[in-house]
């Protein structure tokens, strides 16, 4: 006989997506032979249907011929031959009427009843075991979901304690539940066989009891065939029986082993101590779904890693799927307000974040391990667990959770210790940046070995020490802290576009050009890559204020100016694709030396990334149209100028056309003889009194007339 097919009763508690569908394929069998037996049951009951009913009808032949002699015909005689002959036939009639009867009993006994039995009662175990199944991995599933939300602000021992138990017996229902039923469908494996083999040779042997007066050779032929099928049963019947005991074993001893494995978290953590050296890894996740712009959803998915990339895969999926990259990747654990045990992972461009929860803080150091382990691509190497261990340390950092705004908003105090060694550190990781990052850098955008500033040194207090000094020789009191109140009334009233924004400095450095729409996606992802590749993981809050002049960075404890840039010098500014937490944008500054210095600043903010450059954008266009009807203005200004000195350009000439006509009068009056002449030829000259006077009287009459 060939091999049987079995399930795995031993990753039953692991309840894994493949043994789902191993699963899967099992109750499709299971169906399949349900559905064949079905219809071999109705076709077999129309056999002994049909049996009986030959029978019936044969006795009913023979009593009909025992009867001929009490029959009366009007036109028949008493025939002794006839009757005689009738009466044979009903005997040996009779004799198959009985030989009929006891196939009959036979087929019944023999046909009927083993599938009779297989279908009424072993097929109806498995469907009610089917069912049992799923009613406790449902009631598994509602468990660790209940579990899952159990929230780490409002943690209730009580309500935790129940939870807890409920995850227990869930859990251990669906186990056992699930091994018995494992453990049924391999025995339908064998019962199959039996199932249907045992009716037809049942069928057979009542055949060849029926017709074994008349066939005897191939009776003896049927006999040798049928031996064999009976020897063959019998073996499959003892290799069941014995399988079957095996399995009853090792449900046994499995029900004993993994009743510490039951609880979600292990009360003994020195039991089960964290393994740091995997470099893979697979179990059951919960992923956050984005459902909307503020809201989420969790999914609990089995994942896996496959060399250097995360999969999942969903119950009865054949195959997982691709989530992100772990190559240069970046991992640690992260606070959620409404889950314990979360963990984000980082794509090395920055442009996928997943955030995943585990269901203890074992499993959650466990993952980040790992996922540090393939970032580095330690599983490539021939001794990847040596290589994993160097790398434990900065695994034991990644799995500090990276501290609340409230958190970050008091370990940020300005003082002049901390502001001392923050500036080493940033001059020590800027001066030397890692090799991975330069191998990541795009040329075209980011020269390799460019410094990186991962916090905020604001000149304002290094310019102020000279200032305190001379403060109290004049009469005017200044603001400690670097800022003058006029500078900033005059921001404030000059502006009509007033925004603030909560945001938290990631890094900052200089590319070669501020054109390109992708140069700030690529410092993204190098700022993003450094600060997982050094470890750094605290970020300076600040308050953004856009504003119609400058972009302003204000401490929110001090009001303090940390930052301020002119907002002519912002060549462009925007958001992540992916995560919209994520902006930056780029300053070209004219250096001393002439030439420009393009800078690209990188934060994060609330989820307002997108408003935050739109913002920009806003006070970019009230600007620019304020600058047009600044200039409008002024070269209205500058044509009313013109008209008015054509005007008086105008006046002066026709004033000096006026005089031209005046000289020119005097002139020819002055050309005329002192007499008018009389009769005899004589001129007569007028004096310039009489002149005017003539001309005058000339007028009047003119106005008269």
């Amino acid at each position: 006989m060939p091999g049987i097919e079995k399930l795995p009763i031993e990753e039953t508690l692991e309840d894994s997506p493949q043994t789902r569908s191993l699963l899967g394929v099992f109750e499709e069998d299971t169906a399949a032979i349900s559905n064949y037996c079905t219809q071999l049951y109705q076709a077999m009951q129309r056999i002994y249907d049909a049996q009986n009913e030959l029978s019936a009808a044969t006795h009913l032949t023979s009593r009909l011929l025992k009867e001929y002699d009490k029959q009366r015909f009007p036109l028949g005689g008493d025939d002794e031959v006839m009757s005689s002959t009738l009466q044979q036939f009903a005997k040996v009639i009779d004799e198959l009427s009985s030989c009929h009867a006891v196939l009959s009993t036979q087929l019944a006994d023999a046909m009927m009843f083993p599938i009779t039995q297989f279908k009424e009662r072993d097929l109806k175990e498995i469907l009610t075991l089917k069912e049992v199944f799923q009613i406790a991995s449902g009631d598994h599933d509602v468990a660790i979901n209940r579990y899952s939300r159990l929230s780490k602000r409002r943690d209730n021992d009580k309500l935790r304690a129940e939870v807890v138990e409920d995850v227990y017996t869930s859990r251990k229902k669906q186990h056992q539940t699930m091994m018995h039923y494992f453990c049924s469908l391999n025995t339908l494996q064998y019962k199959k066989k039996t199932a249907l083999l045992e009716p037809l040779l049942g069928y057979m042997q009542a055949q060849i009891s029926f017709f074994k007066l008349g066939s005897e050779n191939l009776t003896q032929q049927w006999e040798e065939f049928l031996g064999t099928i009976g020897t063959s049963v019998q073996n499959v019947r003892r290799e069941m029986e014995e399988e079957v005991g095996q399995m009853q074993q090792t449900i046994q001893e499995m029900e004993r082993a993994c009743d510490a494995l039951y609880a979600p978290c292990d009360p003994d953590p020195a039991h089960s101590p964290v393994c740091r050296n995997l470099t893979r890894k697979q179990g059951y996740l919960y992923i956050r779904n984005k459902t909307g712009l503020v809201s989420s959803s969790w999914e609990r998915q089995y994942f896996f890693t496959q060399g250097g990339n995360l999969m999942q895969q969903g119950r009865g999926e054949v195959a997982g799927g691709l989530v992100t990259d772990l190559d240069n990747s970046s991992v640690m654990a992260v606070d959620c307000d409404d889950r314990r045990f979360c963990f984000q992972v980082t794509s090395f461009d920055g442009k996928k974040v997943v955030t995943l929860q585990a269901e203890s803080r074992k499993e959650c150091e466990e993952w980040i391990s790992t996922i540090n382990n393939i970032s580095r691509r330690i599983y490539l190497s021939e001794n990847a667990e040596e290589l994993a261990a160097r790398v434990n340390q900065s695994a034991l950092e990644a799995v500090t959770p990276s501290p609340s705004f409230q958190q970050r908003h008091e370990s940020m105090r300005p003082t002049s210790k901390g502001r001392t060694g923050r500036a080493s550190s940033i001059s020590s990781v800027g001066s030397e940046p890692s090799p991975a990052l330069s191998v990541l850098s795009l040329d075209a955008l980011v020269a390799p070995e460019t410094p990186i500033q991962f916090d905020i040194i604001s000149p304002v207090s290094e310019e102020n020490s000279g200032q305190n000094k001379t403060a109290p020789q004049s009469g005017r009191r200044s603001n400690p802290f670097g800022e003058s109140g006029e500078s900033t009334a005059e921001d404030s009233e000059d502006s009509i576009l007033h925004q603030l924004f909560i945001v938290r400095f990631l890094g900052s450095m200089e590319v070669k050009t501020a054109e390109s729409v992708d140069v700030i996606s690529e410092t993204m992802r190098q700022i993003l890559a450094a600060r997982a590749i050094h470890n750094i993981f605290r970020m300076t809050e600040s308050h953004l204020l856009v504003t119609c002049d400058c972009l302003k960075l204000i401490d929110p404890q001090t009001q303090v100016t940390r930052l301020r840039f002119p907002l002519s010098t912002v060549v462009q500014c925007s958001s992540h694709q992916d995560n919209k937490r994520l902006f930056g944008f780029v300053l070209q500054t004219a250096s001393g030396r002439g030439d420009s210095r393009v800078v690209c600043y990188i934060f994060e903010s609330n989820n307002d990334g997108e408003k935050i450059c739109d913002s920009v954008g806003l006070a970019k266009q009230i600007a620019l149209h304020s600058e047009m009807d600044r200039k409008a203005v002024e070269k209205k200004k500058e044509e009313d100028k013109a008209k008015e000195k054509q005007k008086e350009e105008l006046s002066k000439q026709r004033q000096i056309e006026k005089d031209l006509e005046e000289q020119s009068r005097l002139i020819a009056a002055s050309s005329r003889p002192a007499n008018p002449p009389g009769s005899d030829g004589q001129f007569l000259v007028l004096s310039n009194s009489q002149s005017e006077d003539s001309d005058a009287g000339e007028e009047g009459k003119k106005k008269g007339l």
